[in-house]
Parts: C-alpha cells; structure tokens; sequence
C-alpha cells in the first residue's frame, strides 16, 4: 500500500476514536502491551517524559521538546490528535516521520494488527516507539491519548511524570467527578519516578498525594514553585501553567536526571517552539482587521479561559465560528460563551461532528444566535465577509474544526 491507502486503511478498518469516539475505547492496555512484545519492546530503550493531563498537554510536550532541542538534544514527539497530516503525531526534531516508514511498518505488522484488532491509536504509538528506537533519539516526550492509567503509553519508565491539569472531559470514559478524572491521570505516575503537577485544586491535590506516596514518588506542585518565567511564541493565556509546569520538569531533569539544558536553551526553546516543533492551533493568529483567532480549546475548562481572553481584545463586534463534536456536553460549555456574538454553526468534516442544525438548536436555548453554514469553510468565508475591520473572528469549538481552516 501506498501511503494514502495506507492511511485510509488504517483509519477505516481499525477503532480509531478521532472518527468513532466510544467504540474505539480500550478498557486495559493488553493490547499494547501485546503489541510491544511483538515489535520488541522498543519503550524499554527509549527515555522519555509522559505527560498527560485534561488541557495544556499538547502545549506543555511541544515546549519541552523545543527546549531540549535548543539543549541539543534529538528529540522525538509523540501527540495526538493531527491537524492535517497523521505524520504530526510522530516526530524528531520537528521533522514528521517519513511516509515511507508508516508504510512500512503498516505493511510489514498488517496481519498482527488485524488478527489481535488492535486500534489505531495502539498501532499509532508502537509506530513511535519503533521509529524512535530505530533513530536513536536521545530523549522523546509522549503525550498520553485519553486518561493515563489504561492509555496505550502507559507502558513506558519515564524520566519525569508530568500532570498539567484536570478538568471534566471525557467523562463517559474517566468518570464525571475531578477525583475520578484524577485517579485515571494519576495512573501515569510509577514508582520511584518524580511527578510535576501543573494545576490542582482542592478536590484533585489529596488523589495526586496519596498516589505519589503509594509508589514514593517525590511530587512537585508547578503552580506553587515556579515564579516568573520567560516569554513565549505560544500567547494564549493559560500558556502561563503550562510554562510553569515545563521550566519544573526542566529543573528536575537538570537536577534528578543530570541533563544538561542551559538556561539559554530554555529562553530558545520557549521563542522559537512554534518554529522547532511545527506547533499549531493554540491562540493562533490568521488575519489582522479584522483580528482573526483559532484555538483548539474544547471542553469547559479549556474554553473559559479562550473565552475569557477573547473578552480582553478591542473590537466593535465578535464574530464566532463554532462546530463541535457530537459526544460534546453542550449544556456544560453553551454557557459559557457570549450572548453579544454572531455565531456561524457549523460541523467538522469528521464522522463525530455534530449537525449544525442541533448545535444551533442547543445555543438558541442559551440566547446565542446566527446562521448555519453546511461547512467550516462556508461559514469561515461568510464571518469574513461580514466582519469590518475592527471587529474580531473567532474559530473554534474543536480540534477538527481549526484543522479546516488551517
């Protein structure tokens, strides 16, 4: 197979929860662990940093890839979801993996995969692992999927556990209260292995606690340790945790695990993150008069501080592109979003995005207005066509949503 069929295999023939949500949920990590011992187990000779946590894991493993980049590291990254290409989800040094490698991989462990039905995000991250071995990173960051404690990387050692924050998200899967969402991000945390937390607050600080003590790890709370910090490419306003929370992990990978990350790799790495890791969809900027803004921020957590930020901006009228996902608890998030705004409804080209006519429905409930668009692109064209020059675009609602547009 090609690399295209070899993407449209991988994406219609095995669970993938970027395109089915629930049913490609795996409750244990047999698979992975199955699938590591059939390539080898490539995680026992990787170094690496997990990171996991409700929103900022993404921006937090970008940052700390481009800060050990600018140390001199080689450096692999493992995200997810992509915006555009499968390809961002796996990279060095800021370089996707080849296409050539995907297709061999795939080609060469296809019947594996299919006799145990492994998914798509398990194949995703032993595809890492075994490029990641082969190059012969020096240290890698793999970003957690969903959770921690049953996700397809949680079979790795870690240098560093990290836990950026914990808000309600995918709670048909983690449970709906912060302390069970806690408990499964926790599940990350091994044992004798330092872990840096973000954020906390009072219901999620006792579960990270009493798991650090359970496995004696020594635990490190970012929000009270750091002060100050550096300036940033990246400029939404809660990049001021995640900073937080990577310059922690830098310090104790200086100081526990003898890495040598000078203080003007930090200073680099925070500047040039969008340049080094080919970083997008956080509080980006794609057009001047009018000022036009997409971020990916996606659930309540994540959207109130957007939200809040939007606010701080000059403008004489707020024009809101909005599409979401179907499995999206509208009632949590609806709220949260200006009555004064003109919103163009929209659904992502995914099989989860949720019909327009429903998102309209919903927001009408919480006096929000506008017009339906049958595509991101439709209403993306009519906000700018609508908006003057002093007024403000916002893009937003889901990842698949900014990938459109991007």
């Amino acid at each position: 197979m090609n690399y295209k069929e070899t993407l449209d295999w991988m994406f219609n023939k095995l669970p993938m929860y970027q395109t089915q949500g629930a049913t490609a949920y795996r409750k244990d990590i047999t698979n992975t662990i199955l699938l590591a011992k059939h390539l080898g187990n490539p995680e026992q000779y990787l170094k690496c940093i997990h990171v996991a946590g409700t929103n900022g894991k993404g921006s937090t493993s970008h940052l700390l890839a481009s800060v050990l980049q600018e140390a001199g590291y080689k450096v692999g990254l493992y995200t997810s979801p992509h915006l555009k290409d499968y390809r961002e989800r796996i990279t060095i040094n800021g370089n996707p993996i080849p296409e050539e490698y995907v297709c061999d991989f795939i080609n060469t462990n296809q019947s594996f995969f299919e006799a145990n039905e492994l998914s798509f995000f398990e194949m995703s991250v032993g595809l890492a692992f075994d490029y990641f071995v082969k190059e012969q990173t020096d240290i890698n960051i793999i970003e957690v999927g969903m959770g921690g404690r049953l996700d397809a990387t949680n079979i790795i050692n870690p240098l560093v556990s990290v836990i950026t924050n914990i808000g309600l998200d995918h709670t048909q899967f983690l449970g709906n209260t912060l302390e069970s969402i806690a408990y499964e991000k926790a599940g990350i945390i091994k044992p004798n292995i330092p872990v840096v937390i973000g954020e906390y607050v009072n219901e999620t600080l006792p579960i990270f606690e009493e798991k650090a003590k359970i496995t004696n790890s020594e635990i490190y709370f970012a929000s009270d340790l750091v002060q100050g910090g550096y300036p940033c490419a990246l400029l939404g306003d809660y990049q001021i945790h995640n900073k937080k929370t990577v310059i922690q992990t830098v310090k104790l990978l200086q100081e526990k695990k003898h890495l040598s990350i000078p203080e003007d790799a930090i200073i680099k790495g925070f500047l040039n993150v969008i340049k080094n890791t080919n970083f997008q969809g956080r509080w980006q900027q794609l057009g001047e008069n009018p000022k036009i803004i997409c971020d990916t921020a996606h659930n309540a957590h994540g959207l109130l501080v957007v939200l809040q930020q939007i606010q701080k901006e000059q403008f004489e009228q707020l024009h809101i592109i909005l599409g979401v996902v179907n499995d999206k608890n509208l009632e949590e998030i609806l709220p949260l979003f200006p009555e004064n705004a003109i919103y163009y409804f929209c659904k992502p080209n995914n099989p989860r995005g949720l019909e327009p006519t429903i998102l309209e429905e919903k927001a009408a409930i919480f006096n929000l207005k506008g017009k339906i668009y049958n595509s991101v692109s439709t209403a993306y064209l009519a906000a700018k066509e609508s908006a003057s020059q002093k007024d403000f675009i916002y893009i937003g609602g889901s990842t698949f949503v900014v990938a459109e547009i991007l």
